[in-house]
């Protein structure tokens, strides 16, 4: 190490203790032609994330406390930090208590970046322009230094991502969010020039790249399977050689159940599946012809990807001047083999990771597909994205676009090896192949032909004349198609007998496929106003017949049993410990908009955030009445309390038996994951529980102590007020389980056995709460309001009458700063520092522990009548 990085390292060296800490005190090997970059995700006093930068023998560092985003609209405040030594690279574990940034620290993303001006002097200057090549991070960035205020002891930089052809908005991705895991076991240098050069040639798989493949599979919703199972219908299976992809069945219009479907663009293009084993990957037509030597930058681009083993069902296009897809450009591309520009939309995954996917519900295997395409992401490999509006009015964006048309797929279905209904095609006109079989003599200044003859089999396999097409053609094409007419031109007569053909008709042999566009269908089977748009060779000229549009999409029997199962287990969800897409059917309005002044949050935040708690507080949900607190405009808004439907619709939250509550509409109950989601979206804040279960509900299943401090109360007395709390109930006989309320206060839990009515069970809390009131006067009190409570801790006993709520564990509470409610060990109760300890912007530093300190709760309940009978209560005089 030179004396420059010695002198660079002394601020580092001398705030750790290295006989204590397990950071590295130097070490590192530099590399100015591949410098190198990390970023460490670090849970110290409030998470952040770290970013350093290899430069002049150590690593520029920043700490960025919301972490990096694809959005060049989100300019990341980032704070110099003194130097770290390369070493620092590789660094994961924890730092001790007392030492210097404390806490929890994983590599997030690794690899190297390449300036784009003089690094040196765009460092000084405090305008640094560089390209990422990470596991998470690509493209191009900017670190640019803020002027001083003069208070401020290190300097602050924005980073910023530059505008290329990876932004994403920030109410679509969340990279944090959607990627939170360590990628220390990966590749240490993904995605450099010299290494995509030698992947023309295939390389065996990784360990690292086999593990992160099967990790692709693991399912978002925690309570369905283990972490290690793969996704609900997923079979272990080899990869076959062979795929026989899913074809869809054109309809005149889209089906009368909206929910049910989605929609996606109906490319110009060809139909190309990828199967990708052990590095290599071959490009196959829906015909299983092997296009791999037609589109060598397509398996380059695949190859850079390190995609899991499987199979990778899309279209490939062109983009043309006007145009989304332009099917003569692509045409035009493979005659000129010059297919650089070839881009490949992936929109189904049949086979990944050593599994067959194909009875997954379509939902989740996109899922999982999106998220293998961003991890390492390509120009020319994109993500087909879906369109949730109604199905009309995208149908006509589309046609207005110039699309071809759209496509609909069944939201649940599986991927079936055939044509089937639960894939629809809605096309902007008429447009199908033909066979070619002969060609008329071109009139005028016209050269070449005049025009194509054209035809399809009927259910004889008999070739049927269908008129023919003599526009959509240039120079060129004309030229080229006469060459290829000529060397096919027979003296037989292709069409079957009967057809009425214009004289000076030129035969060939059947051998050639058109697309073409056209208005209609005439009575005698003919094709009006034709426009030639290319020839296909993706498709036997056996395989074409006439395409009737069906009225709507017909039930495909032999799918529906599959479908039917898949259904069950396609509700969206989320898994803290693994990658976390918003899913494809929700549509959050004015994502943007700040609903939390105090912290900044914005309502696409809130949305993440119960996407990101979803697995832990289903657990918390599942089977219970909820209440729901609406907040339209926000933390300090006014605030609807909701127990009831409305007029809104929220996929995922169900009506539960009106015989539950007799007196009043039917109650609600998160059902799904994709409840708190689509609750989220109607600007729903907070959930409050009921202390029954939907099948007991005349039984109280837990007793609620909320400890509300009154004015003049100090934080520790709170604490104490808990431990005071617990002492008496295990007094009592009675287990106690704390957590934070998100408010001001905590919540004592007792989970009860389903034995005391609700009169009972209200009555006893009310005389524990009593007799801690008289017991220690000076610390509590019974009664309810303000007045009665100041200095002092009333025990709202309240919550347990019926009908009675109380905010749900890992519910967001709509107070400024969006605390939350935490499930908490009583060993962590005198580190806790308010109700609020944790928010929704900080809540990634719990995570890990999630719900564990409650881990012992489903074996707890316990019967009510010893303790009723140590303290005296008598439940008859009670009900008198």
């Amino acid at each position: 190490m030179d004396k420059k990085s010695v002198s660079a390292l002394r601020t580092y060296k001398e705030k750790r203790n290295f006989s204590i800490t397990p950071e590295p005190a130097e070490g590192g090997v530099a590399n100015a032609n591949e410098r190198a970059f990390v970023i460490q995700k670090h849970w110290a006093t409030r998470l952040h994330y770290d970013l350093r930068l290899e430069l002049e023998g150590t690593m520029k560092s920043w700490a960025v406390p919301k972490g990096p985003s694809f959005d060049p609209a989100d300019k990341r405040m980032a704070v110099q930090v003194e130097d770290h030594p390369i070493a620092y690279n590789t660094f994961e574990g924890t730092i001790p208590a007392g030492q210097y940034g404390a806490g929890k620290v994983i590599v997030w993303d690794k690899g190297t970046w390449f300036p784009l001006e003089d690094a040196a002097r765009g460092y000084a200057d405090g305008k640094l322009k560089f390209e990422l090549r990470g596991h998470k991070l690509h493209g191009r960035w900017t670190l640019v230094r803020m002027k001083s205020r003069g208070d401020e002891k290190k300097p602050v930089w924005l980073f910023i991502k530059e505008k290329d052809e990876l932004v994403r908005p920030a109410s679509e991705f969340s990279v944090v969010d959607e990627m939170p895991d360590s990628v220390k076991q990966l590749d240490d240098r993904p995605a450099t020039d010299e290494r995509l050069k030698k992947r023309n040639q295939p390389a065996p798989a990784k360990t690292a790249e086999k593990k992160l493949a099967t990790s692709e599979l693991q399912p978002r919703k925690a309570s369905q399977l283990s972490a290690s199972q793969p996704p609900p219908g997923a079979r272990p299976a080899a990869l076959p050689d062979q795929l026989e992809p899913q074809l869809a069945t054109l309809v005149g219009g889209p089906p009368p159940d909206p929910e049910n479907w989605i929609y996606e663009i109906k490319f110009d293009g060809y139909r190309m599946l990828a199967r990708v084993e052990n590095g290599s990957v071959r490009l196959m037509t829906r015909t299983a012809k092997d296009w791999t030597h037609k589109l060598p930058h397509l398996q380059q681009a695949l190859q850079s990807m390190d995609l899991p083993d499987g199979w990778y069902d899309g279209e490939i296009v062109v983009s043309g001047a006007q145009e989304a897809a332009n099917f003569q450009a692509l045409q035009g591309a493979f005659e000129a083999s010059r297919t650089a520009s070839i881009a490949l939309y992936l929109f189904d995954l049949p086979y990944c990771a050593g599994h067959d996917l194909r009875e997954v519900p379509l939902t989740l295997r996109r899922e999982i597909l999106q998220r293998i395409v961003m991890r390492k992401p390509h120009q020319n490999v994109r993500f087909s994205d879906v369109f949730e509006a109604d199905p009309h009015k995208i149908v006509s964006s589309a046609c207005r676009l110039g699309l071809e048309g759209v496509i609909g797929k069944r939201r649940n279905s599986a991927y079936v090896t055939r044509r089937s209904s639960d894939w629809i095609k809605l096309k902007c006109a008429r447009r199908q192949e033909f066979v070619v079989a002969g060609f008329t003599d071109a009139k005028g200044a016209r050269t070449g032909f005049g025009a194509l003859l054209l035809g399809v089999h009927d259910k004889d396999k008999g070739l049927v004349y269908a008129g023919n097409v003599g526009t959509g053609f240039n120079e060129q094409s004309l030229r080229e198609l006469r060459a290829q007419l000529d060397a096919l031109r027979t003296g037989n007569r292709p069409f079957a007998a009967g057809a009425q053909i214009t004289n000076g008709a030129h035969w060939t042999r059947p051998e050639l496929v058109a697309e073409v566009s056209f208005s209609e269908w005439t009575r005698d089977g003919r094709i009006r106003q034709g426009v030639f748009h290319g020839l296909r060779t993706d498709k036997p000229p056996t395989a074409i017949v006439r395409e009737e549009a069906q009225h709507s999409a017909p039930v495909d029997k032999s799918a529906q049993r599959a479908r039917n199962k898949a259904s069950k287990l396609a509700a969206p969800s989320a898994n803290p410990a693994g990658p976390n897409a918003l899913p494809a059917s929700l549509r959050v309005t004015h994502p943007e908009r700040v609903i939390d002044a105090a912290s900044g949050t914005t309502k696409i935040d809130l949305v993440r955030y119960y996407l990101l708690v979803a697995p832990l507080m289903m657990e918390h949900l599942e089977g219970r009445p909820v209440s729901l607190v609406r907040a339209p405009d926000g933390v300090g808004g006014e605030l609807f309390f909701q127990k009831h439907a409305d007029h809104h619709q929220m996929p995922g939250i169900e009506l539960l038996d009106r015989a539950l509550d007799p007196s009043h509409e039917p109650l609600l109950e998160v059902a799904r994951a994709d409840g708190l989601l689509s609750a989220a979206q109607m600007n729903v804040i907070e959930f409050h529980t009921w202390n029954a279960v939907k099948t007991s509900i005349a039984k109280p299943d837990r007793m609620t102590f909320d400890l509300d401090p009154g004015e003049g109360v100090q934080w520790p007395q709170v604490r104490e007020a808990a431990q005071l709390t617990r002492t008496f109930l295990t007094e009592l006989g009675l287990p106690a389980f704390l957590k934070t309320s998100g408010g001001k206060g905590l919540h004592v839990v007792v989970p009860l056995k389903k034995q005391c009515d609700w009169d009972s069970v209200k009555g006893f809390s009310e005389a524990i709460v009593q007799h801690m009131a008289r017991t220690i006067p000076q610390r509590f009190v019974a009664k309810l309001g303000p007045k009665n409570r100041v200095g002092k801790i009333f025990i709202d006993y309240l919550r347990n009458g019926f009908g009675a709520t109380t905010v749900c564990a890992w519910s967001a509470r709509s107070r400024p700063g969006l605390g939350i409610s935490v499930p908490v060990g009583w060993d962590e109760l005198d580190s806790l520092t308010g109700g609020a300890h944790w928010t929704v912007s900080t809540v990634h530093s719990r995570l890990a522990q999630g719900n564990a300190p409650w881990a012992n709760y489903a074996a707890s309940p316990t019967g009510l009548a010893p303790a009723m009978k140590m303290l005296g209560f008598n439940r008859k005089r009670q009900k008198k």
